[in-house]
């Protein structure tokens, strides 16, 4: 567990810390503000091209190895950064590195499953939880504190030792699953990764009035891209493109509220600064702060929502998380242009708390609503929700101050967001209706948990 901590807060750390450290970055490197995003938008597409391969091949050559290997690749793509003479090398590190992130986070259900016993699902998710809030809320100050010490390049430096640990003790204590051979499906493979980077760039690119052909042209590639990957897979038993696990209810309405949850999420944290800082006046210090409570409250409610999710059914908590999480989204939009400091802080601890409440559950059932032999599916499927719901939250944001003031698009965004919740916590609520096939061991789940509690 202790590996699988500091991947996560690796892979979460590297996200967080170059959003804070664009301006420095893009001085130093001679380089304007739009090109700078890059160095976030190839981390972001880096990982979601490659989630759902990786999965497919861990399946194959075992959990531990893809693990170990994306922790090599995300070693290896930190020292680019390191000595990145410009932007271009940096933002291909940052690609490799979000190719190495997708190793990291995506082999955390499989690896699980074999770890921890299925009573003890909901505590380790919620753990899991918990270290990506408290990553989150400090990375800020980390990033903060190196900057004013260095170079921007320790921010990439800092993860080697980190890195290290995690590849000798992954070597030895993660737990080592026998490959099954299968045949890898190369084509879905590339249609899978052409799909996700089709669908994001060309989003991109029409939210920015870029290049609008361009931009149509890649959507319409995502689109015959996946009617081509639903067919070839819709009769397999085991495909790379997980038809067979969305199939079944649980599973097909978790990844939906996921991708929904995660979207009202990002569209939270992208438009919350500019609401604080140009619609509130807010300076760039105060705006750190006051963004701090989502994070924390996130940490705190995924531990006992992942202690209740061991008790009482994932969607019920869901559902109630992702009501409280709209109530503090709409209530945010509605900020009275006049407010306090403390009125922004309980709001946003709001939207945190109900966050932390939806997330734990919603993976435990995720992952217990498939069957063992696919975990590693799981967990590409878990990952690419995740990813996906919030690029697309980036590119709603960005479309909506393309179209109207910055202070009145962010309020907009925000009650949008509301709603959003909403959707996701009435999505979740269909799961009442039906049941976690493995909320108990199956056959051969006994034995092997016997076997791992001595």
């Amino acid at each position: 567990m202790a590996v699988i901590w500091v991947g996560l807060a690796m892979s979460v750390l590297d996200t967080s810390i170059a959003n804070v450290a664009l301006p420095t970055l893009a001085g130093e490197l001679h380089a304007t503000p739009s090109e700078s995003i890059w160095v976030i938008n190839a981390y972001q597409l880096g990982m979601v091209m490659v989630l759902l391969p990786l999965a497919a091949f861990s399946e194959r050559l075992g959990y531990q190895r893809i693990y170990l290997m994306g922790m090599s690749a995300f070693s290896l793509a930190s020292l680019v950064c390191v000595f990145a003479p410009n932007l271009l090398v940096l933002a291909l590190g940052r690609g490799l590195q979000g190719v190495g992130a997708a190793g990291i986070m995506g082999m955390n259900a499989g690896l699980l499953r074999r770890i921890l016993p299925l009573r003890m699902m909901g505590k380790g998710l919620g753990a899991n939880a918990t270290v990506i809030g408290a990553m989150t809320a400090a990375a800020p100050t980390i990033a903060s504190a190196i900057l004013s010490l260095g170079s921007w390049r320790w921010l990439f430096a800092v993860n080697m030792p980190f890195c290290a640990f995690a590849l000798v003790a992954g070597a030895v204590m993660l737990p080592k699953i026998e490959a099954q051979p299968r045949r890898f499906e190369w084509i879905s493979a590339l249609l899978s990764g052409g799909m996700f980077c089709a669908l994001l760039v060309g989003a991109d690119l029409i939210t920015r009035n870029a290049n609008l052909p361009l931009g149509a042209v890649l959507l319409a590639l995502a689109a015959a891209s996946a009617v081509v990957l639903v067919r070839g897979a819709w009769s397999q038993t085991a495909p790379l493109f997980p038809v067979d696990l969305l199939r079944i209810p649980m599973f097909g309405l978790s990844v939906a509220t996921s991708t929904t949850s995660f979207c009202a999420q990002m569209i939270g944290a992208v438009s919350m600064p500019f609401l604080f800082q140009q619609g509130l006046h807010r300076s760039v210090l105060q705006t750190g702060l006051l963004l701090t409570p989502w994070p924390v409250a996130t940490a705190f409610a995924s531990m006992a929502a992942g202690y209740l999710a061991d008790r009482l059914p994932g969607a019920l908590l869901n559902s109630i998380g992702l009501v409280v999480m709209a109530a503090g989204l709409i209530l945010m939009a509605a900020l009275p242009a006049d407010a306090d400091n403390l009125g922004i802080i309980w709001r946003t601890a709001i939207c945190g708390a109900g966050f932390g409440f939806f997330q734990s559950p919603n993976n435990r059932t995720m992952v217990l609503a498939t069957p063992r032999a696919r975990g590693g599916a799981t967990g590409g499927s878990i990952a690419t929700a995740r990813v996906t719901g919030q690029a697309l939250g980036a590119v709603l944001v960005s479309l909506l101050f393309r179209l109207l003031p910055i202070g009145e698009a962010g309020r907009l965004a925000l009650g949008f967001a509301g709603g959003l919740s909403l959707a996701a916590a009435a999505v979740s609520g269909l799961r009442l209706r039906h049941s976690l096939p493995t909320d108990q061991p199956r056959a051969g789940e006994v034995e092997a948990e016997a076997a791992a509690e001595g």
